[in-house]
């Protein structure tokens, strides 16, 4: 049989003890008491006011959340309503306004202002073909010319059945308008062509006196095609829908119209026989600035709108869009219903925290009544004790050996810094080796070049050997001098530097290893045709903002790594495309290689990287050209040709070739 448990001892021993049984009896029967002598009237009555109380609250955040909901989308939707009325604005008055000086110009050619003058059948016959002419390219819908009498004597239509020619237009109010010397603006139908459209006049003078009008007609049956998802209205200045999006709607009212301006509108024929009758439109409320709900028709099932107006400025037009509030009725109701669930939920959760409370309180009492008797056991002390003395016996093991890893951290730190020093020292010779191997190889050539010279009698060509093997020998030396350049990656000096020149230089040093390979030079030119570009005579307005020894540093990288690629290629091409435009200017140098795999392209500038076998390269070139391309304030970028092979463009700031000379002759 299994010995008992320390707490069965424990409680044991408790029950012995005297008043322990007493008090563990005594504590849970007053409160069970007073559950019991609570009035039970008492308690509904405070049930029953917090259910009001609740309802109330619901009723409230209902009411609130309705409102605020409706009044967020009420606000997006004079929001959309007003970019919407912004860009049809902004199209209607493009388009009025690209026609507004048409009257003018066709008004001021002689031969308008002659045939108005004197309508003679050979220059009313010419100014029907240049009107012609002018209408079809301007794309206006009908241009024509109107005598001071009101007698329409040249056309655009001329030669058409419903022709303005011989038409009486004294009773059009952009003809009368004109003929006092203003500018005509009127949208009608048309007598003859019973088509509606915006007709624009200007006066024609001749000698200082009107002889006529000059009329454009426009077609704006196009409006609103390009947003018709909601209605779209313009309304003239007596708030007749002329331009609608719904055709049920056009040459209605927005309000009935005035006997006297009934009147007006039928002298003038503006709408021929169209009877305009009012919108069925009702207000059901009006909110700030020009906007209203209103219900189109009758019954509760009639579609409600956010209207919203705007005036259009010259001709006095306005436009109104309307916009479908179901969209924000229905957000407001769910928000509500999802509001009054959230606050029911609150409720709920509220009533089950407190019935958890109430449990855990009288928990609590009980194990404070239990702590209480377990406080007098010395038992408990005495094994508190011994499990703090354990671990203080395994807290100082932890700090003994954390103190023993930070020892090994700091030796390991140390460690790391001598390789660091001894890897930039390799970096370092790593690229002293790689700069110089070109020139060094250079000077060989030349160097054997220059013996056979000698021996051959031929000093001048031995002499430029010999300055070519003086330049490299100094830029071996520029090269030494310039690696601290590489090393603590300082800008360089605002030096100036010839791209044909650099590009000699490179491909003089390189002349061995072209040998066999066709290469092309070609400058492209902002608004030039392609050219050949001549390195000897070179470009003397095309320079980068570079100094000579580091843009031939890149070149030279670049053209080795393509010749290099097409080593193994039956016909190897190269190709180096100078693109110059006002601010920059780039170098991309082509091969018809096999190209850079794509998963070596993200880690084609990382120092060390290189995909040539061992031996053959240390992977430094491309990366100290694309951080001498940083430096200059450019980039180097690498990808693949689609028709073949690899393609390196470096991009540079260009420099003005009166700057480029001056830093020069400065010696920069």
């Amino acid at each position: 049989m299994a010995p008992p448990s320390r707490r069965a001892r424990t409680l044991r021993r408790t029950r012995g003890l005297p008043g322990f049984s007493r008090v563990t009896q005594s504590t849970s029967f007053p409160d069970r008491f007073d559950r019991v002598d609570r009035p039970e009237a008492a308690h509904v009555t405070r049930r029953l006011i917090l259910l009001i109380v609740l309802a109330a609250g619901l009723a409230a955040v209902c009411a609130l959340s309705w409102a605020l909901a409706w009044q967020t989308g009420i606000d997006t939707l004079r929001r959309n309503a007003a970019v919407r009325g912004d860009r049809t604005t902004a199209a209607l008055k493009s388009t009025l306004e690209r026609y507004d000086s048409l009257p003018y110009i066709v008004g001021e050619h002689p031969l308008v202002q002659d045939v108005l003058a004197d309508p003679k059948p050979e220059w009313v016959a010419a100014a029907n073909r240049y009107l012609e002419d002018v209408n079809r390219h301007a794309r206006a819908t009908t241009t024509y010319i109107i005598r001071a009498d009101g007698m329409s004597i040249a056309a655009s239509n001329w030669h058409e059945a419903d022709s303005f020619v011989g038409v009486n237009y004294q009773f059009r109010p952009y003809f009368i308008d004109a003929v006092k010397g203003g500018v005509g603006r009127f949208f009608a139908i048309g007598t003859i062509s019973h088509d509606p459209g915006y007709y624009v006049s200007q006066p024609v003078r001749r000698d200082g006196k009107i002889v006529g009008v000059a009329v454009v007609k426009l077609n704006l049956e196009w409006f609103p095609g390009a947003d018709a998802s909601e209605p779209l209205l313009v309304t003239d200045d007596h708030g007749v829908i002329f331009l609608s999006s719904v055709p049920a709607w056009k040459y209605r009212t927005m309000s009935p119209l005035a006997p006297a301006v009934v009147a007006a509108i039928d002298a003038t024929r503006q709408y021929a026989n169209a009877r305009l009758t009012p919108l069925p439109a009702g207000v059901e409320r009006v909110l700030e600035g020009d906007a209203d709900i209103v219900r189109i028709g009758s019954g509760l099932r009639a579609p409600r709108y956010l209207e919203t107006r705007r005036a259009l400025g010259e001709p006095d037009w306005h436009l109104v869009t309307m916009s479908s509030i179901d969209p924000v009725l229905d957000a407001a109701r769910d928000t509500t219903i999802m509001t009054g669930f959230g606050y029911v939920s609150l409720c709920l959760l509220g009533f089950y925290w407190r019935m958890r409370r109430a449990r855990v309180q009288e928990v609590m009492r009980s194990r404070a009544m239990l702590q209480k008797a377990y406080a007098m056991l010395n038992e408990r002390v005495a094994e508190r004790t011994a499990d703090l003395s354990q671990a203080n016996e395994r807290l100082q093991q932890e700090v003994a050996e954390r103190t023993r890893a930070e020892h090994e951290l700091r030796a390991t730190q140390d460690e790391l810094i001598q390789a660091s020093k001894l890897a930039a020292l390799g970096q370092m010779a790593a690229g002293i080796t790689h700069e110089l191997n070109q020139p060094l190889a250079a000077l060989r050539s030349f160097s054997d070049n220059t013996r056979v010279f000698l021996e051959r009698g031929q000093y001048a060509a031995a002499e430029e050997n010999l300055e070519a093997i003086g330049s490299l020998t100094e830029r071996m030396g520029k090269i030494v001098n310039q690696l601290k350049l590489f090393v603590g990656r300082a800008r360089p000096k605002s030096a100036r530097s010839s791209v044909a020149r650099a590009l000699h230089n490179a491909l003089a040093l390189l002349g061995k290893r072209l040998n066999g390979v066709p290469i092309a030079l070609t400058l492209h030119e902002d608004g030039a045709p392609p050219a050949p570009l001549d390195t000897h005579a070179g470009y003397p307005d095309l320079f980068a903002q570079s100094d000579d020894l580091r843009l031939e540093q890149v070149l030279i990288n670049l053209l080795g790594n393509a010749l290099d690629a097409v080593a193994e290629v039956s016909a190897p091409q190269l190709a180096v495309d100078v693109h110059a435009s006002a601010a920059t200017v780039s170098i991309a140098v082509r091969d018809n290689g096999p190209g850079i795999p794509e998963d070596v392209l993200p880690r084609l500038f990382e120092p060390f990287f290189t995909t040539k076998e061992m031996g053959q390269g240390l992977g430094l070139g491309l990366a100290i050209s694309s951080s001498i391309a940083r430096d200059c304030g450019g980039a180097l970028t690498a990808a693949n040709n689609e028709e073949g092979g690899a393609c390196f463009t470096l991009t540079l700031r260009r420099a003005r070739a009166d700057a480029a000379n001056a830093a020069r002759a400065a010696g920069l």
